[in-house]
């Protein structure tokens, strides 16, 4: 367990993080409502309320399947509902010891999908989600950091957030793929970007349902999240490379977490029509511009080395949106990982890396 680092596990937002919501939002605070258990929406009978709209919605366009509230039927069954929702400390320190994790990084969940276009009330919840996540974990010990949620429909304010999530012991900035219609290599988010720089902050960019245009498209019953949710880290990834914003920020970190990357061989591909020399577009490439790939334990690890290189791969369990027997989880969800890169014996200190090293180095800690 000794140095191991969880890049990627999540929190089922309780109730309780409303309370720390902004007072002249309370009216408006997200709430929980139920259907009956013979509807469309299965044992997924428990939605946020937000200014009218459901999440998670499991059915028709538009839909995403979520693990909050954890009073959806799906949830209530599993036994570690206290420590999904990280209502009980304790409980969840004692599952990252039976994983053999030392430490993680805590990502959202409810905020994986896109909320509202009130752009105060976004912020609200943002603010809410940060002063909570804030408090929980400075009462780990250091065993749990955690990633902050900009309101980036108001840049001024993401800004004053980041500053704010370091002084309370933020390690990452959450960003989906894609954020409501711009990509990431817009200028829109630079003073976001150069702020992150400044306070050592990574820019993390999660899977997630970011496009409300791209999202109008999918039913997850057919689709899952493939769509809407995996693919814009990809187009992020590609974006960011070719028009070589990193270089604007030579400081900076950028991790792509919870993508696997397979998709790394194909969009490096990609780059080559731009003309460059094949070489630039491996290892060298991860180094010059501060990247980090999260690996999933099914992939090709040899081959993708060779793309990625050793230095520049991070893993996460995904603790949080795991099943159990007969639940079905998230296709990242992998909580045998310390054991399996245990047992596979990589040569020289690869299975170390990817473990311990590069997801420190990934958020700052080595």
């Amino acid at each position: 367990m000794a140095g191991v680092y969880d890049a990627d596990s999540h929190i089922a937002e309780p109730e309780a993080m409303w309370q720390k919501l902004d007072p002249e939002f309370h009216p408006r605070r997200p709430v929980i409502v139920s259907v009956p258990p013979d509807t469309l929406y299965g044992k997924a009978d428990h939605m946020w309320l937000i200014d009218g709209r459901i999440f998670p919605r499991m059915a028709g366009r538009g839909s995403s399947p979520l693990v909050t509230p954890v009073s959806q039927t799906f949830v209530r069954e599993m036994p570690d509902v206290p420590e999904r929702d990280m209502t009980d400390l304790p409980k969840r320190l004692k599952q990252m010891d039976l994983l053999g994790t030392e430490r993680q990084i805590v990502f959202p969940t409810l905020f994986l999908t896109y909320l509202t276009d009130d752009v105060p009330m976004e912020v609200a919840l943002c603010q809410a989600y940060n002063r909570h996540l804030a408090e929980v974990c400075a009462q780990s010990g250091d065993r749990i950091d955690w990633t902050l949620v900009p309101p980036l429909r108001d840049i001024e304010a993401s800004v004053r957030e980041l500053k704010i999530g370091a002084e309370r012991g933020a390690k990452g900035v959450f960003f989906r793929g894609i954020e409501k219609d711009l990509m990431l290599d817009d200028p829109y988010f630079f003073p976001v970007y150069e702020e992150a720089q400044a306070l050592n902050l990574t820019i993390c960019i999660h899977q997630g349902s970011g496009a409300p245009a791209l999202n109008s498209l999918v039913d997850v019953r057919r689709s899952h999240t493939f769509t809407h949710g995996r693919i814009p880290p990809v187009v992020a990834f590609r974006n960011l490379v070719a028009n070589k914003i990193p270089e604007l920020f030579p400081r900076l970190r950028w991790g792509f977490i919870e993508t696997g990357a397979s998709w790394v061989p194909f969009a490096l591909h990609n780059l080559k029509s731009l003309g460059h020399e094949p070489a630039q577009w491996g290892p060298k490439l991860m180094e010059k511009y501060n990247m980090w790939i999260s690996y999933e334990v099914t992939e090709d690890l040899p081959y993708l080395v060779k793309y990625i290189g050793e230095d520049r791969i991070v893993m996460g369990t995904d603790y949080g949106h795991h099943g159990r027997a007969g639940i079905i989880a998230d296709p990242s969800a992998q909580l045998h990982m310390v054991k399996t890169v245990r047992e596979r014996g990589y040569p020289g200190r690869l299975a170390d890396k990817l473990l311990i090293d590069n997801p420190r180095a990934l958020f700052g800690l080595s």
